[in-house]
Parts: structure tokens; sequence; C-alpha cells
């Protein structure tokens, strides 16, 4: 059996003189959930929608399942599923016959299609809502609905874009756990995310940036070996005139930082050394009258990650 579900080779899409996808190669095994990180018009969609067979790249190639997207997307239809962040479902029809009606297109029989409802049902926790209509779900329920139905057909490859965009933190979770049961079960998952700490819970991860891969490994191997620097945890009194103070020495060379950011009420600073430069940032605030409560080295998190593996590329 082949290791990998899904294999990229210096896949590149343009549109006119715009390029959306920038030779990016990566390779999907079976069972595993990969993430693919980054901020809006990073070239995410594009990507899945290539190896989906509805664009055909400018250049490279693609293999999902051993089948050619570019050539083969029908064949290939019946063992892929897709989920966008738009929830593809129509709020004229109930719950059930949301599910009938994917089940249809993918042409299980009677038979199958009444046993995949059940499951359905029962995976998305809608006991009892099979005849409401979808309109009058919530965002949560709408969301595991919209997995079902993309994957009634049981696919062995589900592609997942931005699937939790929109909704609250517990259906996220929530969401998450059916992704780990699927992935269990040797489907293999490709999900889409600018949410980083969903991206900490994938096997692996891809970082892209203007169209190009930019890393990829675990999110441990990420952070040790793209990560640039020191990370800083700054707690004071006033963050908005520390941002100011901070990005000031920054910007003067007083202290080389190479980033400095606000994490809610606290600031992170990326410096060379951690131990060298705690004292002088404590030291630079005081001047300026900030009240310092205190500043600690700390693990990166995978958005520092994610921000000095971008920089290390464009320098």
């Amino acid at each position: 059996m082949e290791e990998y579900t899904i294999k990229a080779n210096n896949l590149t899409k343009r549109f006119g003189d715009f390029t959306a996808v920038d030779g990016v190669s990566f390779c999907v095994k079976r069972g595993e959930v990969y993430g693919w990180l980054g901020p809006n018009g990073a070239g995410k969609t594009t990507t899945i929608r290539m190896l989906l067979g509805l664009l055909k790249p400018t250049g490279g190639r693609a293999r999902v399942l051993g089948y050619n997207p570019a050539t083969q997307a029908k064949e290939m239809q019946a063992r892929v599923g897709y989920m966008s962040q738009l929830f593809t479902l129509y709020n004229d029809l109930t719950a059930a016959e949301n599910i009938r009606f994917y089940g249809q297109a993918y042409g299980l029989n009677r038979r199958e299609l009444r046993r995949r409802q059940a499951e359905i049902i029962e995976m998305a926790g809608l006991q009892g809502r099979e005849r409401e209509l979808t309109a009058n779900l919530s965002g949560g329920w709408k969301q595991r609905l919209a997995l079902g139905c993309a994957i009634v057909h049981r696919p062995q490859v589900i592609f997942l874009d931005e699937p939790t965009a929109g909704v609250d933190p517990i259906s996220r979770r929530e969401f998450w756990e059916l992704i780990y049961v699927m992935a269990k079960g040797g489907v293999t998952v490709l999900v889409t995310t600018h949410y980083m700490d969903e991206a900490e819970l994938c096997q692996r991860v891809g970082f892209i940036s203007e169209g190009r891969l930019v890393a990829l490994d675990t999110p441990e191997r990420l952070k040790q070996t793209q990560m640039r620097g020191h990370v800083l945890e700054i707690d004071c009194a006033d963050s908005e005139t520390a941002m100011r103070v901070l990005l000031a020495a920054k910007g003067s060379g007083r202290i080389p930082f190479d980033d400095v950011a606000l994490y809610g009420a606290q600031i992170h600073a990326v410096v060379p050394n951690a131990e060298s430069f705690k004292a002088p940032v404590a030291a630079l605030l005081a001047e300026q009258g900030i009240a310092v409560k205190a500043v600690e080295w700390i693990a990166p998190t995978l958005e520092d990650v994610f921000i000095s593996a971008v920089k290390g590329r464009e320098e």
C-alpha cells in the first residue's frame, strides 16, 4: 500500500502576473493530520483546489491516492471529500435531507445511505434535530453536519478548508475530536487554518506565506529549528505605551529585537539571548515610568515561530 496519499511536486499556480502558489512540494501520509498554516491570501485554498482538480496547475504536478487531479478528477471524486469554510449546506433542507442529498450525489444505495445517515446524525450529535431546517441550526451544528455530508461516502482523503472559521471555541474543540477519530480510522486529513492553536493539534504543519512553503515539520520540531532567538514575555502596567517604547528601541538599535508584538495583555519580544537582555528590557521600560511586573523567558508559540520563519525566508 502506498505510504503517501497526497503528493505535490513543485506545484505552481499563476493568475496572469500574480503567482498564487509558487513551487510548493510536500507529501502527506495515510492517516495523517496535516496542517496548512498561513494568513488569508497565502495560497492555502488555491493549493487545495488544485489537489481536488478544480484548478489546473500552471506548473508542477500532484497525485492524490495515485490519481492526477488535473486529468483524473472524476475518477478521484468518489475517494475524496471536501469541506469549505462556507459550509456548503442547503438551508431550506433539513439536516437529514442534506445528508441524503449528498449521499445520493455520491451514488450510495438506499441501504447504505440509511446506515450512513444514522451514523452521521450520531457523530454530529444531531439526534432529535434530524428534521430541523438547516437554517435554524447553530454554527457548531452546521459545522458538524457539513463534515458529515463531506464524508458520507467514506472518503480515504478529506480536505478541510478553514473548517472552524467563525465557530465558537467549544465547537472548534469538539470538531477537532472528530478529525482525530477519522484519522485513527486511516483517513488522511489535510486541514487549512490560520488559528495557531489548531495548528498545534496537527501531526505535521506546513507554513505557507505569499504562495511559498516556508517550513514543514511537526509543531515541536518547527519550534526547535525555525525560531531565531529567544522569546521574552513582558507583563507590565501599560502595554500600549510599552510597545511604543520597545519599538522605538528596536528602530534605534538600542536593543536588537527581532520582533515585538502584543499577545493579549502581554508583550512578546524576540531577542538574540534571553538572559543577556532580560535586565536591559526591564530597565528600558522602568526609565519611561512603566511598572514592570515580570520579564520571563518562555517557550515560543507556533505564531512566534511562524513569524520568525517568514522573516528568515524574506532575509
